[in-house]
């Protein structure tokens, strides 16, 4: 029972409702990761997961447009320690994702630990007790209200896992607010309406929009693409999974092994074209999608010259797409590529030609999508935090969001956040980069246990030299990227074009900076601070997913792998076989 456990094996229950080890703020992929790692490397579970929505998967629960899938081959796209073989496509759809997630959560049970339904609406650092102070609220006429709409809970460290792609932004455009049709934001989409034989206006042409158009041009009457500027779409070349197959990647493992080493070996290989525009495979990139358009979009230079980029390769994020373009050929599908002017009744004008007045573009319409985007560049928004002596992130961060190796903030003791600043990739898995800075932070929350196991306080907070020198080594590489090319904007950059979201380096490269824990790295204090004086390090390691061994050395374990599964199923039937043979 939960009551003989020792602290902090014991999970949160009634009495210490609001007091925990730990709280995580986010049940997405990387707040998961972080709960399962303080499971498996700290044997915690008095910790608590804070979602504000209804259910668990981030932003796999909150995006669910038509044609919702992920840009990164499937085999790739789960936990290292939680592979999935049972994908039925190469890139995974949201619905697909969200299962997946669903399955782990109930493996390692932990639906106990999320409070659903909960906003946290500030977070602030108690200098005297060295714990933070989390301020949550409700939903006004839930049954959880009813309990308590506000309250507060204290704990001895704090993780954000809220992610970069998390509050809409919802475009600055005259009149939006008066639009009198349908109106929805990609990331809350409303099933209920159906599109039928509506006339709809499409504003915005990044991931979101192109994996939504083919779909909805199946049905509609009418779309209108409102393009700002034009993307580089590259293939995608997706194709089911038999089901043959997904059993051998099953039963085999090595095989899925060698398939998933593959696809990180590719896209590592890949980072080259989105920093350096005059790398062979940008140019290889940039060859295939100019290929594709002209395949797709055949004899139609006018419409070349509208979806081909005048900015590098990697400026934006690359697009994956196989029907993008021939949606755009569709008889019912029209592109507009003149400056939305303003939003009418039921109209969408647009800039006139020559000078002239806006006119309409299109008709009537009766909805109203915006694949907008998130506020990519406010991490945490809208959470207030305050950390040692009161001080604001806000302040901290007014200049740009910044971190130490991308999960700790100065000043905001016993803190880690994953998916944070400079931690973005245009090249390769998310997952990949949350593995590891879950190991880090859960390095880090290890001292501040032990600490309070012996009846002590620690807090731990990098120190302002070593993020200084980190992010000035970063930034150093990036200014040198095509992330910087003056000729596109992107949610990459701040207004002042400082790169706060993306990483600068390979996964490899990040993941082998996070592989250990250096405590001298970070300001100690409180009656246990002599538990890392003494420590000094803590090494987490990582997981190595790329390419070590020959494809034969695969295949000699392949064929062990499958020897152990027929074994065992032999073993295991040998009764039922018996009973054969007696027949």
């Amino acid at each position: 029972m939960a009551g003989d456990l020792p602290w902090p094996e014991v999970p949160v229950g009634n009495k210490n409702h609001a007091n925990a080890a730990v709280v995580i703020i986010g049940a997405g992929i990387a707040g998961m990761c972080t709960a399962i790692d303080l499971i498996k490397r700290n044997n915690c579970r008095n910790f608590i997961v804070l979602e504000k929505s209804a259910g668990l998967g981030g932003t796999w629960h909150d995006n669910k447009y038509p044609g919702c899938c992920c840009d990164v081959l499937s085999t790739l796209y789960s936990y290292s320690f939680a592979q999935n073989s049972d994908w039925t496509r190469e890139y995974p759809g949201q619905e697909e994702i969200l299962a997946y997630l669903i399955r782990v959560a109930q493996e390692y049970q932990l639906y106990p630990h999320i409070r659903f339904n909960t906003t946290v609406e500030e977070a602030r650092w108690d200098d005297e007790l060295k714990k933070w102070r989390t301020t949550v609220t409700t939903p006004e006429g839930s049954k959880e209200a009813e309990f308590n709409p506000e309250y507060e809970i204290k704990s001895d460290f704090l993780v954000s896992a809220v992610g970069q792609l998390n509050q809409p932004a919802w475009p600055k455009i005259q009149g939006l607010d008066n639009f009198s049709g349908k109106k929805m934001h990609s990331a809350r989409w409303d099933w209920s309406y159906d599109l039928q034989d509506k006339k709809v206006a499409l504003i915005g042409n990044g991931c979101t929009a192109v994996q939504i158009l083919p779909e909805i041009a199946k049905v509609a009457k009418k779309v209108t693409v409102f393009q700002r500027t034009p993307n580089w779409v590259v293939p995608r070349l997706d194709q089911p999974v038999s089901p043959f197959m997904r059993n051998v990647l099953r039963y085999v493992p090595p095989v899925r092994w060698r398939k998933r080493a593959g696809q990180m070996d590719f896209r590592e290989w890949s980072y080259q074209a989105i920093v350096d525009s005059k790398s062979a495979p940008a140019t290889m990139f940039r060859d295939m999608a100019i290929d594709m358009m002209h395949q797709q979009v055949p004899d139609q230079p006018d419409m070349w010259e509208k979806l081909t980029p005048n900015y590098s390769l990697g400026c934006k994020r690359i697009i994956i797409s196989d029907d993008y373009f021939p949606a755009l050929n569709l008889p019912n599908v029209d592109l507009e590529t003149r400056a939305i002017q303003s939003i009418g009744d039921r109209s969408v004008k647009v800039a006139g030609e020559d000078g002239e007045d806006p006119e309409d573009a299109g008709p009537d319409y009766d909805l109203l999508i915006c694949a907008t985007g998130f506020q990519t560049v406010e991490f945490m928004h809208p959470i207030k935090m305050y950390g040692k002596n009161g001080r604001a992130l806000r302040d901290i961060w007014k200049e740009g969001a910044h971190s130490y190796m991308g999960t700790c903030v100065e000043d905001m003791p016993n803190f880690g956040i994953l998916y944070g600043p400079n931690t973005n990739l245009g090249h390769n898995s998310i997952i990949l980069m949350i593995e590891s800075q879950s190991r880090y932070i859960n390095g880090l929350i290890k001292p501040v246990l032990e600490a309070r196991k012996q009846g002590n306080a620690l807090s731990l907070s990098p120190k302002l030299d070593k993020v200084e020198a980190y992010n000035e080594k970063v930034q150093k590489v990036l200014k040198d990227s095509s992330f910087t090319d003056p000729s596109c904007n992107s949610w990459y950059k701040n207004e002042a074009g400082l790169i706060t979201n993306n990483w600068s380096g390979t996964v490899v490269e990040y993941q082998q900076l996070l592989e250990k824990v250096d405590y001298e790295d970070y300001e100690a204090e409180g009656s246990g601070a002599a538990i890392v004086r003494d420590k000094r390090t803590h090494t987490v390691g990582r997981v190595v997913e790329e390419s070590q061994i020959s494809d034969t050395t695969l295949v000699a374990l392949g064929l062990v792998s499958t020897a152990v599964v027929v074994g065992g199923f032999l073993l295991r039937n040998t009764r039922y076989l018996s009973a054969l043979r007696v027949r």
